[in-house]
C-alpha cells in the first residue's frame, strides 16, 4: 500500500497569481534576503572605491566578496519563489530542489570567486617590491564592513531558524565568512599601515581561500542532497521508532530516506497480522504515515504493508495468480466451486491458505474430505479451511 502527497494544480494556470506553498517562509526569506541586497550593494561599492583609491587589495578582494553576495541573494530570491511553488503534474513531489539546486550553484561560484582571489593574491606576492602602503581611511571602511557583516549575519540566522529553510541558513553563514573575512582584512590593513605591506596581500589570499572553503562545502551539501543522501542516523532511528510504535505494525524492514530541501521523504515497509482486511492494513498505513508526518519535519511517507519479512527473499513469487490458482483448486476438485462462494487467499511462506466460505451446509460436507487430501500433497495449497456463515436467529 502506497500514500502520496497529493498535487496542486495552482501551477497549471499561469495567470493566476502566485501562491507559495510556505507563505510565511517565502514571506520571511523575501525581506531577508531584500534586506542583504542593499547592504551587499551599499558594501560593494564602498569596498571596491576605497580599495581601489586606498591601494588596499584585501579590501577590493572583499568588495568582490560582497559583490559575490549581492548576486547570490538575486539567486536566492529566485529559488524562494519558485521553490515555494506547489506540486504539480511535471513536479509531483514539489518544486523545493530549486532551493537545492541554487545551493549548489552558489557554492560553486563562491569556491570559483575564492580561488580566483587567491591566484590573484599569489601572483602579486611574487614581485613585494610592488606592494604599496594603504591609506588609513581604508581601515574604518573594513572596521565598517565587518560590524554591518556581522549584523547581518546575525539577523538572517534568526530569521532561517524561525522558518526553517536550509537555503537561508547556509545563506546566513555565507554572511558569517563574510564577517570573518572582514576580520582578515582589518588586520591585514592594520598590518600594512605598522610597515608591514605584505600583510594586505596575505589577508587578501586568506580571504580568497575561506571564500573557496564555504563555496565548496555548500557545493558538497547540496550535491549530496542531490544524489538522494538519506538523513543522519539519529533521525533515521526516531522515524524507525515512530512507526513501531502505531498499533498494528508489527515488524518493520527497508526503511529509507531522502531530503528534499528543508524536509525529507520516508519509504517504508511495515508488517501487519497476514490474516487481517484490506481496509484494516489501510487503516494502519494511514495511521503510520500520520504519525510520522506529525512527529518529524518530512514532506511525505510511502508505506508499503507487508504481511511477513520478504525483505531478503520473496518466497512466493513463484505462486500462481488468483485466477489461476482458483482453476487448479477446481481441477484437483472434479468440480467447480459453487458460485457464491467466497475465497479469501493467504500468501505466506511460499505457499496459499485458503478460507473457502460457503452458502450451502451441504456443500462443505461434500468438500471438506476432498480438501483434506489436496493439501496432503499439492504444490501450492498448505491449508483449506471451509466455513460457512451462522443461520440467522
Amino acid at each position: 500500500m502506497t500514500n502520496h502527497a497529493h498535487a496542486h494544480n495552482h501551477s497549471h494556470d499561469k495567470s493566476a497569481a502566485f501562491e507559495p506553498a510556505h507563505p510565511a517562509r517565502f514571506a520571511a526569506a523575501r525581506k531577508s534576503t531584500w534586506v542583504s541586497i542593499v547592504i551587499n550593494l551599499l558594501l560593494t561599492v564602498v569596498q571596491v572605491l576605497a580599495g581601489f583609491f586606498g591601494k588596499s587589495q584585501s579590501l577590493m578582494a572583499d568588495g568582490m566578496h560582497s559583490f559575490a553576495d549581492l548576486l547570490s541573494d538575486v539567486l536566492v530570491l529566485f529559488a524562494n519563489r519558485h521553490g515555494n511553488k506547489h506540486a504539480d503534474a511535471n513536479h509531483p513531489y514539489g518544486h523545493a530542489r530549486i532551493e537545492t539546486a541554487a545551493s549548489l550553484i552558489l557554492g560553486a561560484s563562491l569556491a570559483a570567486l575564492g580561488v580566483g582571489l587567491l591566484i590573484a593574491a599569489g601572483m602579486r606576492l611574487q614581485h613585494p617590491e610592488q606592494v604599496q602602503a594603504v591609506h588609513p581611511f581604508t581601515l574604518w571602511v573594513a572596521l565598517f564592513a565587518l560590524a554591518a557583516k556581522e549584523g547581518m549575519f546575525r539577523y538572517m540566522l534568526a530569521v532561517a531558524q524561525r522558518v526553517r529553510s536550509q537555503m537561508l541558513i547556509a545563506n546566513a553563514w555565507h554572511a558569517r565568512s563574510d564577517a570573518a573575512s572582514s576580520l582578515v582584512v582589518v588586520v591585514g590593513i592594520i598590518g600594512n599601515l605598522l610597515g608591514y605591506t605584505f600583510l594586505d596581500l596575505v589577508a587578501a589570499a586568506v580571504v580568497g581561500v575561506m571564500i573557496a572553503y564555504m563555496g565548496i562545502q555548500f557545493a558538497r551539501d547540496a550535491l549530496m542532497e542531490l544524489v538522494d543522501t538519506g538523513l543522519d542516523e539519529e533521525e533515521v532511528r526516531a522515524i524507525r521508532n515512530t512507526l513501531k510504535a502505531v498499533p498494528g505494525v508489527i515488524g518493520l524492514h527497508d526503511l529509507r530516506t531522502r531530503k528534499m530541501a528543508d524536509n525529507a521523504l520516508v519509504d517504508a515497509h511495515i508488517m501487519v497480522d497476514p490474516k487481517i482486511s484490506v481496509s484494516e492494513g489501510h487503516y494502519i498505513a494511514e495511521a503510520a504515515r500520520g504519525a510520522v508526518l506529525k512527529g518529524h519535519h518530512v514532506m511525505d511517507v510511502m508505506v508499503h504493508i507487508d504481511p511477513e519479512d520478504d525483505a531478503h527473499a520473496r518466497p512466493n513469487a513463484h505462486l500462481p495468480q488468483r485466477h489461476l490458482l482458483l482453476a487448479h483448486l477446481n481441477d484437483r476438485l472434479g468440480q467447480a466451486l459453487p458460485s457464491s462462494t467466497r475465497v479469501v487467499l493467504h500468501y505466506l511462506n511460499g505457499k496459499v491458505d485458503a478460507e473457502l466460505l460457503l452458502q450451502d451446509n451441504a456443500a462443505v460436507i461434500g468438500l471438506a474430505q476432498k480438501c483434506a487430501a489436496i493439501v496432503a500433497d499439492d504444490a501450492y495449497f498448505r491449508s483449506i479451511s471451509l466455513h460457512q456463515p451462522s443461520a440467522p436467529n
